[in-house]
């Protein structure tokens, strides 16, 4: 009986240690700046906003997938493949784009410093919330364990926009607690990545842009396993850019003039017929913008071609064609084209916006939310005696018992 009860006063401590270990974790790495978010207000002004007035078919289309995990140095592994490896897989399917975005970690290209992208995925917290990080020296190590409010999640964005280029959200389908509140509220990423779900609808993309907040959208496979034909080259993006090097990628990124692409597992296991069918994907002949009207020409003719607006509504949608047209009315705050072909192949265009071209270079406010100071410090101070009590508490359960 005195085994017994050593042995479980021992396991209790220990389970009580833990407990107070991850609280501990927890409430310290919830510091945050508290934000003033903006009531939600759309799109407004004269002008359109055209993503494609770079558009070029002299150089169109390179086929792209960003968000891509290799095997590492170490023990933690997520992918089974080397670099030199994973690339060689995309080069069979015909991508010209491939960049390597483990999980804070930058990773070398395996052949080539002149392509090389300082891509990562930034992110250790419980519910999923990874944003992809292009553009930094170095990794940023700083994350929340549960970033459950708003102003964590704009605060981590504003602390990776101030050492990086360009940031995109991931997976918001999969990430926890991505409400179209919160979508509504948080706006410092350039890129949110689409198509990360079953659902084709991207009905976040629109909640966020019926907000005012503007953004691209990336469809990328978040690969893990190259070698299965049912997680592999099932979401692209095909840019207009001169070249794979990293300024050419950056500046077509930052100026839209891309598209995505969801592609179903032809073959269903027969890499010859991925291979294939990879190689013959429908394409955008041409999409434009003409005075108040946008206009897209597809190769191939299309089981119907939507355009969304406004709080996910369908503004036009046109059956059994090879291109559509839609006329923006003043009421129109934003369009995007989103073209569904017989095969299972899904394009979704990045959106034309209102906005005022003499005071702004793109829609929506590139400011970001003002910061609340009087309710940063008592939030902060509130959690700075959280931790002060758990430390106590941990010194007289565990520690002087």
């Amino acid at each position: 009986m005195g085994f017994l009860r050593k042995t479980l006063r021992i396991l209790s401590k220990t389970i009580g240690a833990v407990i107070l270990v991850a609280l501990m974790a927890m409430v310290v790495t919830s510091v945050t700046v508290i934000y003033n978010f903006e009531k939600p207000e759309p799109f407004n002004g004269p002008d359109i906003f055209n993503p494609y007035k770079e558009l070029d078919t002299a150089y169109c289309w390179k086929k792209a997938n960003f968000h891509v995990h290799t095997r590492v140095e170490g023990i933690l592994n997520e992918c089974d493949y080397w670099p030199a490896e994973v690339y060689e897989f995309h080069n069979r399917l015909g991508y010209d784009i491939v960049t390597f975005s483990n999980h804070n970690e930058l990773t070398t290209h395996p052949f080539d410093s002149t392509l090389q992208v300082n891509v990562y995925e930034h992110g250790y917290n419980l519910f999923k919330y990874h944003k992809l990080v292009f553009g930094s020296k170095d990794v940023n190590r700083f994350d929340h364990l549960l970033p459950l409010f708003a102003s964590q999640r704009e605060f981590q964005l504003e602390l990776l926009g101030r050492e990086s280029d360009i940031i995109q959200f991931n997976h918001p389908l999969r990430t926890t607690c991505t409400t179209k509140r919160l979508m509504e509220k948080v706006s410092g990423y350039d890129i949110i990545e689409l198509d990360c779900g079953k659902s084709t609808e991207n009905e976040f993309w629109d909640w966020a842009l019926s907000a005012g907040h503007y953004s691209f959208g990336l469809a990328n496979d978040d690969l893990h396993f190259p070698d299965r034909t049912s997680k592999f080259a099932r979401r692209c993006n095909f840019l207009c850019t001169p070249s794979a090097r990293y300024e050419d990628i950056r500046a077509t990124l930052l100026g839209g003039c891309y598209y995505s692409m969801r592609i179903p597992d032809y073959g269903k296991g027969n890499w010859d017929i991925k291979t294939e069918k990879n190689r013959q994907l429908p394409f955008v002949r041409d999409i434009e913008l003409d005075k108040n009207t946008i206009y897209i020409q597809l190769s191939q003719r299309a089981d119907s071609i939507k355009v969304f607006g406004q709080d996910h509504s369908t503004l036009l949608k046109i059956t059994d064609s090879n291109s559509a047209s839609y006329s923006m009315k003043d009421s129109d705050p934003y369009a995007r084209f989103t073209v569904y072909f017989p095969g299972g192949e899904v394009i979704y265009s990045n959106p034309f916006a209102r906005y005022d071209a003499s005071v702004a270079d793109s829609p929506g406010s590139k400011d970001g939310p003002s910061k609340d100071i009087p309710l940063t410090i008592l939030f902060n101070t509130v959690l700075t005696a959280l931790a002060l009590l758990l430390v106590f508490t941990f010194y007289r359960t565990i520690i002087k018992r």
